[in-house]
């Protein structure tokens, strides 16, 4: 399978925004409403709630909702308020050693449904490097200028609850905070719609993972490998081996950041199944203001000194079922 990613500077959103947005919309749509196609919050509920969670994302917010027009279930999704359940694989680890600190992940998801953009943006003040996804503020890794990185994995269980979608909730942290302690009790605070788990790290070395969910109390772990579970097994039947896969090779002397990246290009970590396939691994390395974000045989290097617009076409080959 053939899946291009784009690399794109847009400081605010505006017309290409709005472009992708009805373009992907349909996509959309179905992520916000599920299969089960819930009883809804109207669109004044949804901004409410974001205005008393996150209102530095109430102008940002009001904008995409003007562009798009009067658009009630347009401004439900772009509120990212109470969506449906949506699971994803995922591993990451925290690099402390030579060359860091830094973040190595890699994202697992159906390439289908992975948004194709890394991008830079600036929407308060604040430049933020980020993969985004759907189209309007989520993104499932990324750090800004100040240093702090947040990337996510799923929690492993199929809670859900009356929140936020954790795409957004990444953007918001990028957008205001500069440090992990600050970053984590923001996201603790924040109610969240699903199971999931946040590895935060910023360039002073400082690091987190957040165990989040809406049937549980947040969690601030001193844990430096995340996978797809908590403090017990989930529902990702790979997930403990991977963890543990990651977590031994840690305790190796020799282990460099460039053998740890190259362990996430290969089995178990690297995933060729449809289902959950893995889409890329990134290296984020918040001292230099640097992003590496790899795939069998190609690496495209983006910072803040110096972000390169284009695209990249990979070939996944044949997936297995």
């Amino acid at each position: 399978m053939l899946k291009r990613f784009d690399f794109a500077r847009e400081d605010e959103p505006g017309a290409g925004w709005l472009a992708r947005f009805h373009e992907g919309r349909t996509e959309t749509e179905s992520w916000y409403l599920g299969n089960t196609r819930p009883v809804l919050p109207d669109a004044g509920s949804c901004r409410a709630a974001l205005a008393l969670h996150m209102p530095e994302l109430l102008g940002p917010y009001d904008r995409a909702c003007a562009m798009v027009g009067d658009d009630a279930m347009a401004h439900r999704i772009l509120s990212h308020w109470r969506p449906a359940d949506d699971r994803a694989g995922c591993s990451q680890a925290v690099w402390l050693g030579a060359e860091g600190p830094a973040l190595v992940r890699n994202y697992d998801y159906p390439l289908d449904l992975v948004t194709g953009r890394f991008e830079a943006t600036c929407w308060s003040g604040r430049h933020v490097i980020a993969k985004a996804q759907r189209p309007w503020g989520g993104c499932i890794d990324g750090m800004n200028q100040d240093g702090l990185v947040a990337s996510l994995t799923f929690g492993g269980t199929a809670a859900r609850g009356e929140g936020f979608s954790v795409i957004l909730m990444l953007r918001y942290v990028l957008e205001t905070c500069t440090r992990v302690d600050e970053a984590a009790q923001v996201l603790c605070r924040i109610p969240i719609a699903t199971s999931q788990n946040i590895t935060l790290l910023d360039a002073g070395g400082a690091w987190a993972t957040l165990y989040l969910g809406p049937d549980r109390k947040a969690a601030i772990t001193r844990a430096r490998v995340c996978t797809n579970h908590q403090e017990t097994a989930g529902q990702v039947v790979d997930s403990v081996a991977r963890q543990a896969f990651i977590e031994e090779a840690l305790t190796r002397p020799d282990l460099t950041l460039e053998t740890l990246a190259a362990r996430f290009l290969e089995p178990p970590l690297l995933s060729r199944s449809a289902v959950s396939t893995t889409a890329y691994t990134a290296i984020y390395r918040p001292v230099q203001g640097r992003v590496d974000y790899l795939w069998p045989g190609e690496t495209r290097t983006q910072s803040f000194a110096a972000f390169h617009e284009g695209s990249y076409s990979h070939d996944y080959g044949v997936l297995t079922p």
